[in-house]
């Protein structure tokens, strides 16, 4: 198994958690989860940018300043959003800024960019070149470029090369990102609520183009997302099925999710009929509506579709199935659903599992 991506003075579990997750819209709440992130031997913090209340560059800039050794993560940002040479600068400097403790998420994009003057779904060609352009920058080249990607005549960046690589991460969950990720990134990062067994084959997909690439294997990190809560109550695992609807809403996300756990896809079918979310036309569940508020098509997920995409229980339980994740090819897992303050009990259940029990002493010799 790999080693996950960490910070350089120390190795801490192969466990990471978002900051701000829920629909948390205060910025700076994202410090004290950070902190405790750290306190708890976590190894990354991860973000998902969304535009408004969780700009990547300002939080991560927060994060670095508010933690020393734990790493920072993007999970995810659509590169569309900005210039090349732009996300470069802030990629760059947040490496520089967090002394090599930042790795840069990547997404294709969504049904959520339209609008905004992008294509909402990258393409293959785009997401190749871009990654060449970005590493191309930080080695201090001047980089002529005319394709996919858009034309730049002459890309640069000020000042020396940057000392430590930035490790470039691609979310992907379909077969051809899968490939480009294994083909051309440092590491994949998976989406919430698949099954161990689809992570191991997903994880396998990654590895074996990278393999056919020519590339090693073993040198990429695998991610996945698992929503994590222990004990819950009935109120809370009501949201967590209510966030089980915002992924498996959207088309064809959900039914990538479906299809790769081997879930019967016309339960996704009456989930879609349900007459919240039909109503949204294009619109996405989890951009309309919080996970309390969808309660009503909540009920359509079946409960063995949750516990089987997921780690609830009690803590040691969510250890166990955690473990089986790592088991299943993942190097870390992006801990979700709940702030790290509540992850504590998981947390150590997990660190419990992971210590070897003392050697028993050898017996006392016979009398002579």
């Amino acid at each position: 198994m790999n080693h996950p991506l960490s910070a350089p003075q120390s190795t801490p579990l192969p466990l990471g958690t978002y900051v701000l997750s829920g629909g948390l819209t205060d910025p700076g709440r994202a410090v004290g989860q950070a902190r405790e992130a750290e306190r708890l031997g976590l190894n990354t913090l991860w973000i998902s940018e969304r535009l408004g209340h969780r700009d990547l560059g300002v939080v991560a800039g927060a994060l670095g300043q508010a933690t020393s050794r734990i790493g920072i993560g993007s999970a995810i940002t659509p590169f569309q959003l900005r210039h090349p040479a732009v996300l470069a600068s802030l990629a760059g400097t947040l490496q520089s800024l967090t002394r090599g403790r930042f790795h840069l998420g990547l997404g294709r994009g969504g049904p959520w960019l339209a609008g905004l003057g992008v294509p909402p779904t990258a393409p293959a060609g785009m997401v190749v070149d871009l990654a060449d352009i970005l590493r191309r920058l930080w080695a201090g080249e001047t980089v002529a470029y005319d394709g996919p990607a858009g034309h730049y005549p002459g890309l640069r960046l000020a000042g020396p090369p940057q000392t430590t690589t930035v490790p470039l991460l691609m979310a992907a969950l379909g077969p051809q990102s899968l490939r480009l990720a294994g083909e051309h990134f440092d590491g994949v990062i998976l989406p919430a609520f698949l099954t161990p067994g689809a992570v191991a084959r997903m994880s396998g997909t990654v590895r074996a183009a990278a393999a056919a690439a020519g590339r090693d294997p073993e040198a990429l990190s695998v991610h996945a997302t698992v929503l994590t809560l222990a004990d819950p109550t009935p109120h809370e695992r009501g949201i967590l099925a209510g966030r089980a609807v915002g992924y498996l809403h959207p088309v064809p996300h959900g039914d990538r999710i479906a299809r790769l756990n081997g879930w019967n896809p016309s339960i996704l079918e009456r989930l879609r009929a349900h007459p919240q979310l039909s109503a949204l036309g294009q619109a996405l569940a989890d951009e309309t509506y919080r996970p309390d508020e969808l309660a009503g098509p909540a009920r359509l997920v079946p409960d063995d579709w949750l516990t089987a995409s997921t780690a609830l229980g009690s803590p040691a339980g969510c250890a166990r199935r955690l473990a089986a994740y790592l088991d299943a090819g993942a190097d870390e897992l992006i801990l979700h659903g709940a702030p790290p303050g509540r992850l504590a009990p998981v947390v150590g259940a997990f660190r419990h599992r992971s210590t070897p029990a003392p050697a028993a002493p050898p017996p006392p010799l016979p009398p002579r």
